[in-house]
């Protein structure tokens, strides 16, 4: 038995003595990593190409040390022992970056004012967050880093996607849900929009409401929001004008599947694509109207 500890002791001596082949690589490991450790840090505000918007650096103090946590875990390059009894070995890859946003999500915060929602998303109990908050006169509050994961979205999905959460940006815009949006908070938000689509390279169809990827739950940002002006200035999609005609045989379950909808509550996703797409008609009637709107959209 003491052979055997001392040959294991005499392995490791050996193995550390070894010149190690990924010492260049590893270096650069390293220095991508600060890199990105750096931009994940980044607190500073960013002007936004319309100059009524003003960014305002509103993190809790709790952020930071959260933050911290998330950069010290990026940098664990600890061996791990498998189920099987292997030892997994680390060599870092010196090709990668950090995972980017491909959807953006829009909310209303159902709320009274931007600081009982900045309250509600400084507060540990909640569970809730987004990226964005945009107030109603326009302010817009940046709570974090585009690169990491709020938690906006909940239970949800579009089209593949089940974990939204992981693939998008939050916006959510101080408005209680009954009333309409006010002219310098959407001129804000297409400030904001103009930004994230350039900077991520997100597809027009990819910028969505709450009540789009959870039909069954939300109904933000409302009937009141303006879904045909986003249209209009490239975030978002709507239907032509004239509309076409489907053809008898077009499936209509199908066709909002493939726009995206989760239709295992067929009623509720109707609703949801008329609440975004036909917003003077909030039901779930199949009408011939709404039948084409589905199908002017699924064509797009």
């Amino acid at each position: 038995m003491k052979k055997h500890f001392y040959y294991l002791i005499l392995v490791a001596i050996a193995t550390s003595c070894s010149t190690n082949p990924y010492k260049k690589s590893e270096k650069v490991y390293d220095v991508q990593m600060n890199s990105l450790k750096e931009t994940l840090s980044q607190k500073e505000a960013t002007p936004l190409t319309n100059e009524s918007a003003i960014i305002i650096d509103s993190i809790a103090y709790r952020y930071k040390n959260q933050l911290l946590n998330y950069k010290d875990t990026l940098s664990k390059t600890d061996t791990s022992i498998l189920p099987n009894g292997i030892v997994s070995e680390w060599v870092g890859t010196v090709n990668f970056n950090l995972r980017k946003p491909n959807f953006i999500i829009i909310h209303h915060t159902a709320q009274d004012s931007l600081q009982k929602t900045l309250r509600t998303f400084t507060s540990q109990k909640t569970k809730v967050s987004a990226h964005y908050v945009i107030s109603r006169d326009g302010k817009v509050v940046h709570m974090l880093n585009d690169y990491l994961r709020a938690w906006h979205a909940g239970n949800s999905s579009w089209g593949k996607d089940t974990d939204i959460n992981s693939v998008s940006l939050g916006i959510e815009l101080d408005n209680n849900g009954s009333e309409p949006f006010s002219d310098i908070q959407i001129n804000s938000l297409l400030a904001l929009l103009t930004k994230l689509k350039k900077d991520y390279s997100i597809p027009a169809q990819n910028i969505i409401g709450h009540s789009d990827i959870a039909p069954t739950r939300k109904v933000d940002p409302s009937v009141f929001f303006p879904w045909k002006l986003l249209s209009l200035n490239g975030f978002g999609l709507w239907p032509d004008e004239v509309l076409p005609c489907a053809p008898s045989d077009f499936n209509v379950e199908q066709g909002l599947q493939i726009i995206g909808y989760n239709t295992k509550n067929y009623s509720a996703a109707i609703s949801a694509f008329k609440l975004h797409f036909i917003q003077t008609e909030v039901n779930d009637l199949l009408d011939e109207k709404t039948i084409n709107t589905i199908y002017s959209i699924y064509k797009k």
